[in-house]
């Protein structure tokens, strides 16, 4: 377990013991580095403390020193960095939870792939509203919860206006064997790049599913850097961010398409759950309403555009499959139409 004799600063908080949460505890604690992870389950903290697995990710191995609670109270004692792994829907309410625990002290980092709802901020924006520190920062990039767990390398970057948090991040998250962490001053840029890559990867599971083809498909990512980097520039951050870790090499592994398995070996599922659910659009009207975190980011991203006067076509067809207001080989006509003047 994570001790009282632990140095704060040396222990590493995650709140949310969803996919990735889990996989990044996996990720630090099988480099040595304490961890205490809260979650609001009781019965994932017991199987974690109990059985070293998280029946949400049991590929993860969840070696000592890692500790599971319930308690943000513990949390907060425990560990000076923290990091936010929870849904995009969640992220306010955990956010006024941890307001009432953390102090100025503490250093705060999320790993939400979308705007925080219902209001269409940035979450660093949200988190900053519900606690009393302001030193926060982003963790986002081609880090799939299934290859950190597996061991696989893997590369993300932190982004923050402070110099503190993206030091402290790189040091306490970083796993030379398994993760490579980057640091970045762009907040603005990387939040909203890890976003529009997983609306994009939503337009790639589309394209897919109605096998447009190799050369559509490289059309469509190089398309959507462009577009990306329009709203982020717009929005106050640096386009070019658009191109690195956090927006085209997260693009480009949730939106891989599945590998072909050797003779007689199971086929690799879709890399993510947006790809996929791009996939389902693509193949008809889902029975209820779309969610994930590609489709609300996808709505809020398109919306943000709308405020901006910013001019996305890519952006603006997926948010209407999603919305069941355009048809997905309508939304791919469109996006041809307009490739030509995107510029």
């Amino acid at each position: 377990m994570t001790g009282l004799s632990t140095p704060r600063g040396e222990t590493v908080g995650i709140v949310g013991a969803g996919t990735f949460g889990t996989a990044l505890a996996s990720v630090v604690a099988r480099a040595g580095r304490p961890v205490i992870l809260w979650s609001r389950d009781a019965a994932v903290v017991a199987a974690i403390n109990e059985e070293r697995r998280c029946p949400r990710l049991p590929s993860a191995p969840l070696p000592q020193p890692l500790e599971a609670t319930t308690d943000p109270q513990r949390l907060a004692t425990a560990a000076r960095l923290i990091v936010l792994a929870v849904v995009s829907t969640d992220a306010r309410a955990r956010a006024a939870e941890l307001g009432e625990v953390l102090d100025g002290s503490h250093l705060v980092v999320h790993a939400v792939g979308a705007l925080a709802a219902p209001d269409d901020e940035r979450v660093s924006e949200a988190i900053g509203a519900g606690i009393a520190s302001q030193r926060i920062g982003a963790l986002a990039g081609p880090a799939l919860p299934a290859d950190l767990a597996s061991g696989r390398f893997a590369s993300m970057v932190v982004a923050s206006r402070f110099d503190e948090v993206i030091a402290e991040a790189r040091r306490l998250l970083g796993s030379p064997r398994r993760l490579r962490v980057y640091g970045s001053h762009d907040l603005v840029g990387v939040e909203l790049a890890s976003a529009l890559a997983c609306a994009y990867s939503v337009a790639l599971g589309i394209a897919d599913g109605l096998a447009l083809g190799d050369g559509p498909r490289a059309v469509l990512v190089t398309r959507a850097i462009a577009e990306g980097g329009r709203l982020i520039q717009a929005a106050g951050g640096d386009g070019r961010t658009m191109a690195g870790l956090a927006g085209l090499g997260n693009l480009l592994v949730r939106a891989a398409a599945a590998v072909e398995p050797a003779p007689g070996a199971a086929r690799e599922p879709d890399r993510s759950a947006d790809h996929a659910l791009g996939r389902r659009l693509a193949a008809g009207a889902p029975a209820g309403p779309v969610t994930g975190e590609g489709a609300r980011a996808a709505a809020a991203c398109a919306r943000l555009a709308a405020r901006l006067g910013v001019r996305v076509p890519l952006l603006a067809g997926v948010a209407g499959v999603i919305a069941g207001t355009l048809a997905p080989e309508r939304a791919a006509e469109l996006a041809a139409e307009t490739v030509a003047d995107a510029e």
